[in-house]
């Protein structure tokens, strides 16, 4: 499926991806984002350090406690969450409402949390789609298989996914991540309708008014 283009001025979709660690949310984003030229990665701003060659305001805005704290305080995020009781992260809201505005679509990597906090913020933009593991044996088969977390780091994770897994029912749309190919179709078709939905059209009425005689 190729991108449509939009010739009628549209509002941008805020487009969430939720799953359990694992769950092949970080996967299906990339696919994305090298298939969909609308779409952009929200940056997130977070209090932990760059890892390898992660760069700043590419892969993460990199703040200390302090000024993480700050932008709390004057309101500057639209979610935001600590993660694993370590390190906090957020949205920051004026990058975002921008691109909106400007009929560009933003694609977000966060859990159910951070997804009810984004869509208290912008209840008319945002449309979540949960992704769900073929079993939980295969869950824990891929974040074994990934090599980046130790033994007790995955029992936590594949305790923490029965939880994250119990709100399926809270998003709009699920989709069991089996086949991928499959999963990334079925994902690019829903963000394709939520671009089309008659009141995220935003030029529709202009658009009508020149067709009639």
């Amino acid at each position: 499926m190729t991108a449509v283009p939009h010739a009628i001025p549209r509002r941008g979709v805020c487009f969430v991806i939720a799953a359990p660690s694992g769950g092949g949310k970080g996967a299906v984003t990339q696919a994305l984002l090298k298939a969909e030229p609308e779409l952009s990665l929200s940056v997130s701003a977070t209090t932990r350090k760059p890892r390898g060659d992660e760069r700043d305001g590419v892969h993460y805005h990199f703040v200390d406690q302090a000024r993480f704290d700050a932008m709390v305080d004057a309101g500057e995020f639209l979610e935001y969450a600590r993660v694993f009781g370590r390190n906090h992260y957020g949205t920051p809201r004026a990058p975002v409402q921008a691109a909106l505005a400007a009929g560009r679509d933003v694609i977000f990597d966060i859990d159910w949390q951070g997804y009810h906090q984004l869509r208290t913020a912008l209840p008319r933009d945002v449309v979540g789609v949960f992704l769900l593991p073929p079993s939980m044996e295969e869950l824990e088969r891929r974040l074994r298989g990934r090599g980046t977390d130790t033994p007790a780091e995955v029992a936590q994770r594949m305790a923490t996914a029965h939880n994250e897994i119990s709100h399926w029912i809270e998003f709009d749309h699920v989709v069991l991540n089996d086949a991928f190919p499959d999963t990334l179709a079925a994902v690019r078709a829903i963000l394709q309708a939520a671009r089309l939905r008659t009141e995220r059209q935003t030029g529709l009425a202009d658009f009508i008014a020149r067709l009639s005689p």
